[in-house]
Protein backbone atom coordinates (compact mmCIF):
# COMPACT_ATOMS: atom_id res chain seq x y z
CA UNK A 1 0.00 0.00 0.00
CA UNK A 2 1.11 3.34 -0.55
CA UNK A 3 0.22 4.72 2.53
CA UNK A 4 1.97 2.61 4.58
CA UNK A 5 5.27 2.95 1.90
CA UNK A 6 5.21 6.50 2.34
CA UNK A 7 4.69 6.69 6.35
CA UNK A 8 7.57 4.80 6.86
CA UNK A 9 9.67 6.41 4.11
CA UNK A 10 9.50 9.45 6.64
CA UNK A 11 10.80 8.07 9.49
CA UNK A 12 7.00 7.45 10.66
CA UNK A 13 6.60 10.84 10.69
CA UNK A 14 3.79 11.88 8.57
CA UNK A 15 0.64 12.22 9.42
CA UNK A 16 -2.35 12.33 7.37
CA UNK A 17 -2.71 15.78 5.83
CA UNK A 18 1.70 15.18 4.49
CA UNK A 19 1.00 11.63 3.51
CA UNK A 20 -2.10 13.13 1.02
CA UNK A 21 0.05 15.94 -0.64
CA UNK A 22 2.50 12.80 -1.34
CA UNK A 23 -0.37 11.05 -2.65
CA UNK A 24 -1.11 13.31 -4.88
CA UNK A 25 1.88 14.00 -6.15
CA UNK A 26 1.49 10.31 -7.23
CA UNK A 27 -1.52 11.14 -9.30
CA UNK A 28 -3.57 9.43 -6.36
CA UNK A 29 -6.28 11.10 -4.59
CA UNK A 30 -7.52 10.04 -0.94
CA UNK A 31 -9.30 11.51 1.81
CA UNK A 32 -7.64 12.13 5.02
CA UNK A 33 -10.02 10.40 6.39
CA UNK A 34 -9.33 7.16 4.68
CA UNK A 35 -5.66 7.67 5.13
CA UNK A 36 -6.78 8.17 8.69
CA UNK A 37 -8.44 4.36 8.86
CA UNK A 38 -5.83 3.13 7.25
CA UNK A 39 -2.92 4.49 9.03
CA UNK A 40 -5.11 3.26 12.60
CA UNK A 41 -6.03 -0.34 11.42
CA UNK A 42 -2.45 -1.13 10.77
CA UNK A 43 -1.97 0.19 14.38
CA UNK A 44 0.55 3.41 13.13
CA UNK A 45 1.13 6.78 14.66
CA UNK A 46 3.03 9.54 13.52
CA UNK A 47 6.20 10.23 15.96
CA UNK A 48 5.19 13.64 15.85
CA UNK A 49 2.19 15.43 17.88
CA UNK A 50 1.52 19.04 18.54
CA UNK A 51 1.85 19.22 22.77
CA UNK A 52 -1.76 19.79 24.39
CA UNK A 53 -2.81 20.58 27.51
CA UNK A 54 -4.05 17.62 29.77
CA UNK A 55 -5.57 19.18 32.57
CA UNK A 56 -4.06 17.02 35.86
CA UNK A 57 -6.56 15.46 38.12
CA UNK A 58 -5.60 14.88 41.43
CA UNK A 59 -7.84 13.40 44.45
CA UNK A 60 -9.29 16.45 45.96
CA UNK A 61 -8.07 16.82 50.10
CA UNK A 62 -10.82 19.54 50.26
CA UNK A 63 -14.18 18.96 52.79
CA UNK A 64 -17.32 19.31 51.90
CA UNK A 65 -18.66 22.85 52.03
CA UNK A 66 -22.20 23.99 51.19
CA UNK A 67 -23.29 26.39 48.35
CA UNK A 68 -23.37 29.64 50.60
CA UNK A 69 -23.42 32.20 47.46
CA UNK A 70 -26.10 30.06 45.59
CA UNK A 71 -26.32 32.34 42.45
CA UNK A 72 -26.65 35.42 44.13
CA UNK A 73 -24.59 37.13 42.17
CA UNK A 74 -25.88 41.03 42.59
CA UNK A 75 -24.71 42.09 45.56
CA UNK A 76 -26.15 45.71 47.69
CA UNK A 77 -22.51 45.90 49.55
CA UNK A 78 -19.10 46.58 48.17
CA UNK A 79 -16.26 44.10 49.31
CA UNK A 80 -18.85 41.97 50.86
CA UNK A 81 -18.78 39.26 48.42
CA UNK A 82 -15.12 38.32 46.21
CA UNK A 83 -15.30 35.34 43.27
CA UNK A 84 -12.38 34.07 42.27
CA UNK A 85 -11.38 31.57 39.11
CA UNK A 86 -8.16 30.15 38.07
CA UNK A 87 -7.69 30.04 34.02
CA UNK A 88 -4.73 28.97 32.06
CA UNK A 89 -3.73 30.85 28.57
CA UNK A 90 -1.06 29.48 26.11
CA UNK A 91 1.89 32.13 25.59
CA UNK A 92 4.96 31.22 23.80
CA UNK A 93 3.94 27.75 23.51
CA UNK A 94 3.73 27.29 27.09
CA UNK A 95 1.03 27.50 29.63
CA UNK A 96 0.56 30.37 32.29
CA UNK A 97 -1.76 30.63 34.90
CA UNK A 98 -4.03 33.68 36.18
CA UNK A 99 -6.14 33.89 39.40
CA UNK A 100 -8.13 36.55 39.69
CA UNK A 101 -10.61 37.46 42.29
CA UNK A 102 -13.88 39.84 41.26
CA UNK A 103 -15.72 41.99 43.97
CA UNK A 104 -19.85 41.09 42.55
CA UNK A 105 -20.68 44.68 43.74
CA UNK A 106 -19.31 46.46 40.94
CA UNK A 107 -17.76 43.63 39.22
CA UNK A 108 -14.32 45.21 39.48
CA UNK A 109 -11.02 43.13 39.49
CA UNK A 110 -9.84 43.66 43.04
CA UNK A 111 -6.69 40.96 43.28
CA UNK A 112 -4.96 39.26 40.46
CA UNK A 113 -1.59 37.27 40.01
CA UNK A 114 0.12 35.32 37.24
CA UNK A 115 2.62 32.16 36.71
CA UNK A 116 4.18 29.76 35.23
CA UNK A 117 2.32 27.15 37.94
CA UNK A 118 -1.15 26.51 39.26
CA UNK A 119 -0.47 26.02 42.91
CA UNK A 120 -1.45 27.45 46.07
CA UNK A 121 1.54 30.07 45.58
CA UNK A 122 -0.72 31.72 42.83
CA UNK A 123 -3.78 32.15 45.29
CA UNK A 124 -1.30 33.77 47.76
CA UNK A 125 -0.46 36.55 45.67
CA UNK A 126 -3.43 37.11 44.47
CA UNK A 127 -4.60 37.39 47.60
CA UNK A 128 -2.09 39.74 48.85
CA UNK A 129 -2.62 41.79 46.24
CA UNK A 130 -6.07 42.45 47.28
CA UNK A 131 -5.41 46.25 48.87
CA UNK A 132 -8.31 46.72 51.38
CA UNK A 133 -8.66 44.82 54.74
CA UNK A 134 -9.87 41.49 53.34
CA UNK A 135 -11.87 41.14 57.61
CA UNK A 136 -14.45 43.05 55.87
CA UNK A 137 -15.28 40.59 53.23
CA UNK A 138 -17.82 38.17 53.95
CA UNK A 139 -17.77 35.27 51.70
CA UNK A 140 -15.03 34.61 48.75
CA UNK A 141 -16.45 31.88 46.24
CA UNK A 142 -14.04 29.76 44.88
CA UNK A 143 -14.30 28.45 41.11
CA UNK A 144 -13.23 24.43 41.90
CA UNK A 145 -16.06 22.71 42.17
CA UNK A 146 -18.38 25.41 42.71
CA UNK A 147 -17.55 25.34 46.41
CA UNK A 148 -17.71 28.82 48.48
CA UNK A 149 -15.53 29.31 51.75
CA UNK A 150 -17.67 31.91 54.44
CA UNK A 151 -15.05 33.86 56.46
CA UNK A 152 -15.57 34.67 60.15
Amino acid sequence: MDVIEIFQASRQNYGTRKIKVELKKRGLIVSRRRIGRILKEQGLVSTYTVAQFKPHTKSCNESELKNELNREFNQEEEMIVIVSDLTYIRVDKKWRYVCVFVDLFNREIVGYSTGPNNDALLVYRALSSIKVDLHKIQLFSIQIEETSLRIS
